[in-house]
């Protein structure tokens, strides 16, 4: 069978990489795969791949969102050109993962998928679909997603919005242009989100869900030089890792939690930007994203605990990625990184740094009888 997958990025971050080995799963079992992305490509020398747009388009559309709340509805043209491509390829499946992130125009794409008599199937990997504006809502504790987004809370946020608030029309355009494609299934990574999307305009979509998995030839315990490079050998090291630290990451838990560990402690978090990376306590070490997995898989290993603050997650990789090297796991109550300890080990506890900290007590063998 011939596979088309669609993401924002290709081989890059959880989702491009999820995507990606999807590919080499079903190109392994003899089918034909091409994987669709918009803005990024990493490591996929051995997939096929096609660019949806360019590096302008995907400005055009960035500034079109920032500026009138659009995001998905620009890059009409490069849409077009890639739907004329789809054709011509003539896929069995397609596979639908990321649809944000400035490089595709929803009217044109699900006008195609309404009328093409493909099997479709749609990973979700945040809220992004059935809202209005964002990606995600628990954190700021807003429901309107179930009957209507309007005067959007977040609209500073991705996909921010510097002027407009267009989330009541957003909205209704998703919800029109997404309900009633026939031979759509949705697969989502938790019955966290499986339980959103019931509540959602989604909710007439079959659901499966189909937790992440990751590769254990790379994530699995590693000799590491980290500890000594970082002068960490007599520390107990508590780490964090994102891509992007943003409130409901939790580095504000952690800073937090800061206060509380003494002097055996270090954290170590990954993935700050160089603004975050100052003014820090001295018992926090500061990091950028890793230039490689292989680095990233060290720093799991060196550690002792691995804790996940966010308030908000569909799934949760590093939670597992740090798990699958050895490395205990720490995370909030009410949020999809429960399911991954409950499954795979580790703590969930109620949030809040206080209860952090008596969780790394326990699993570091410091709490006290």
């Amino acid at each position: 069978m011939k596979y088309l997958f669609v993401n924002s990025v290709a081989g890059f971050g959880s989702t491009g990489r999820l995507a990606a080995e999807s590919c080499r799963a079903l190109m392994a079992q003899g089918h034909s795969c091409v994987l669709a992305y918009g803005r990024k490509q990493e490591d996929c020398r051995d997939i096929p791949t096609v660019r949806i747009g360019t590096d302008w388009d995907c400005r055009l559309h960035g500034l079109r969102s920032r500026i009138l709340d659009e995001q998905g509805f620009g890059s009409r043209g490069a849409t077009r050109r890639f739907l004329a491509w789809v054709r011509e390829y003539d896929p069995d499946v397609i596979w639908l993962h990321n649809l944000h992130g400035y490089y595709l125009h929803l009217g044109e794409l699900f006008a195609y998928l309404r009328t093409c008599g493909k099997e479709i199937r749609w990973t979700l990997h945040d809220c992004w679909s059935f809202t209005g504006h964002c990606a995600y809502f628990d954190f700021v504790r807003c429901d309107r997603w179930k009957s209507g987004c309007h005067h959007c809370p977040q609209r500073k946020s991705y996909p921010q919005s510097l002027l407009l608030d267009r989330s009541r029309e957003n909205y209704r355009e998703k919800r029109e242009l997404f309900t009633g494609i026939p031979n759509l299934r949705l697969i989502v990574p938790s019955h966290w989100l499986e339980s959103r999307v019931k509540e959602s305009f989604l909710k007439e979509y079959p659901v499966e869900v189909v937790y992440h998995t990751i590769d254990p030839a790379v994530f699995r315990p590693l000799p590491s030089d980290f500890r000594k490079t970082h002068h960490l050998e007599d520390k107990k090291i508590i780490l964090g890792v994102a891509s992007v630290w943003d409130a409901r990451k939790g580095l504000a838990d952690f800073l937090e939690l800061a206060k509380l560990l003494d002097d055996q402690f270090m954290i170590v978090l990954v993935g700050l930007r160089e603004k975050q990376r100052k003014n820090l306590p001295a018992n926090i070490l500061a990091l950028p994203r890793t230039g490689t997995l292989e680095e990233l898989v060290q720093i799991y290993s060196a550690a002792d605990v691995f804790v996940n603050p966010s308030a908000e997650e569909t799934f949760g990789m590093t939670t597992l990625e740090a798990r699958r090297c050895g490395t205990e796991a720490v995370v909030y109550q009410g949020t999809a990184c429960e399911e991954i300890v409950r499954r795979f080990g580790g703590i969930a506890v109620p949030r809040g740094a206080d209860h952090l900290f008596q969780a790394i007590l326990q699993l570091t063998g410091e709490a006290h009888p």
